[in-house]
């Protein structure tokens, strides 16, 4: 059972793809957001790639997100996106991409306060679309890039102009985040 954790969702169950996806677990999502939390009050625009379901940018919106832009290249996880946004009320400030996380990165010309990347764990080129995605006009001066990985793959401590800012390990999982060096 996946649930919204906090915020004006809080408890609302949301369907899962039946696709053998992982989606984040409770805990994770849950770090993630308080990591957020504590590190920004920008919470205007945010991007969820490899939604899955649509629990963590769900979870962003119920938490008092303005927008948020999920993208999933599976139609069946696209439509249950669509239906978890239409339960929790918040259709009016999503888009669902249903597309490559590539394409989307093509299509979508915004930065963001920040990004959340959930690839499947199997996926080992994380590093790779990280480094495209702190490169691409998505990351702004203060946008923060938020990843999750197999604990057992290593991402690199710098993405373009990104620095590895903190990095937290839950069982098989560790959060990446990477923001901006601050200029004095």
């Amino acid at each position: 059972m996946l649930r919204v954790i906090t915020g004006t969702a809080k408890g609302t169950i949301l369907q899962v793809p039946d696709t053998g996806l992982r989606p984040a677990t409770e805990l994770v999502r849950g770090a993630i957001y308080s990591i957020l939390q504590n590190m920004t009050d920008d919470w205007s625009r945010a991007l969820d790639l490899f939604s899955g379901s649509g629990a963590m940018g769900i979870e962003a919106l119920s938490r008092g997100a303005g927008w948020v832009d999920f993208v999933d290249h599976e139609r069946r996880c696209c439509d249950i996106i669509k239906k978890n946004l239409e339960k929790t009320g918040f259709s009016e400030q999503a888009r669902v991409f249903c597309c490559t996380v590539e394409k989307a990165l093509k299509l979508l010309d915004k930065p963001y306060s920040f990004i959340v990347v959930d690839p499947p764990y199997k996926d080992t080129s994380v590093g790779i679309l990280l480094e495209t995605i702190a490169g691409s006009r998505l990351v702004g001066e203060n946008t923060i890039l938020v990843s999750t990985h197999a604990t057992r793959l290593k991402l690199p401590e710098k993405l373009k102009d990104l620095n590895l800012n903190k990095e937290h390990r839950h069982g098989d999982s560790t959060i990446s985040i990477y923001t901006k060096e601050k200029k004095e």
